[in-house]
């Protein structure tokens, strides 16, 4: 899976020459610019499986690298940086470093799933680049995305009540995120809800902001889906080694502390 494009080659890898002969032939200017040859020796054998054992990343495999998804994506149309048949290719072949230095923006992906319908191999790029932004944020070269910490918050009320309180999802996003709630535009749709919703609507979102109403019978579900929670994400720190990692410095710890 060769890459040729030349927007794909880093700047401080071209190298170029004003003047140079070589065996007396002048080859100066354009002829003069070189690719810099260099060894990679920090492959990760293991990379492509390691995101392909978290949610969306399953299908990698199936890519031939015919550069569809990028061809569609709304953010490259944008970005010219933001590549992700590159990635996935970068992924497949164990480049962990050069990935890495697209970090800051791979989580950009919107999720308008445009490469996703127009994959002819079923990849699902979209899912490909949530997983690679999992993996980034689950190995600690990135912090927390604001959709990571959105998903969580979530995720937490539905777990804990079975229902969604709007409210009270803004206030734990907004909290977790430490941004303030005098937002302009979020007293301005205050206002405006204030001003069109019936007052009986108002009465229920206001009780419900304090009451916490929960679903009947919730508990039973909602163990089962925290205990299903926990699997999955064990399962995901498994494949990526994260706990032998963790007790391979607490073992170094507690020698350093013998000795």
């Amino acid at each position: 899976m060769p890459i040729h494009e030349k927007s794909l080659i880093r700047p401080e890898n071209i190298k170029s020459h004003d003047e140079l002969v070589i065996e007396g032939i002048d080859v100066s200017g354009h002829w003069s610019t070189f690719i810099q040859s260099r060894v990679v020796t920090d492959y990760n054998e293991e990379l492509e499986e390691e995101i392909s054992a978290l949610p969306g990343g399953e299908y990698i495999h199936r890519c031939f690298q015919c550069g569809s998804c990028t061809n569609a994506c709304t953010v490259n149309a944008l970005n010219a940086d933001f590549n992700p048949r590159y990635w996935i290719y970068l992924i497949r072949m164990g480049m962990e470093e050069e990935l890495l230095r697209d970090k800051e923006i791979i989580w950009q992906c919107v999720s308008c799933n445009k490469c996703t319908y127009i994959c002819p191999r079923d990849v699902a790029p979209e899912g490909v680049m949530k997983a690679t932004s999992h993996w980034l944020e689950l190995k600690g070269h990135t912090p927390k995305s604001h959709s990571t910490i959105f998903d969580e918050v979530f995720t937490d009320q539905v777990m804990e009540t079975g229902m969604i309180e709007e409210s009270r999802t803004i206030r734990g996003f907004f909290g977790r995120t430490k941004q303030s709630l005098t937002q302009g535009w979020l007293i301005e749709m205050v206002k405006r809800l204030m001003r069109n919703l019936p007052v009986e609507m108002l009465i229920k979102l206001g009780l419900a902001t304090f009451l916490r109403p929960r679903t009947k019978n919730w508990g039973a579900a909602r163990d089962a889906m925290k205990e299903y929670a926990q699997e999955q994400h064990a399962l995901h720190r498994k494949a990526l080694k994260l706990d032998q990692v963790t007790q391979s410095d607490d073992s170094n710890t507690a020698n350093q502390e013998t000795n």
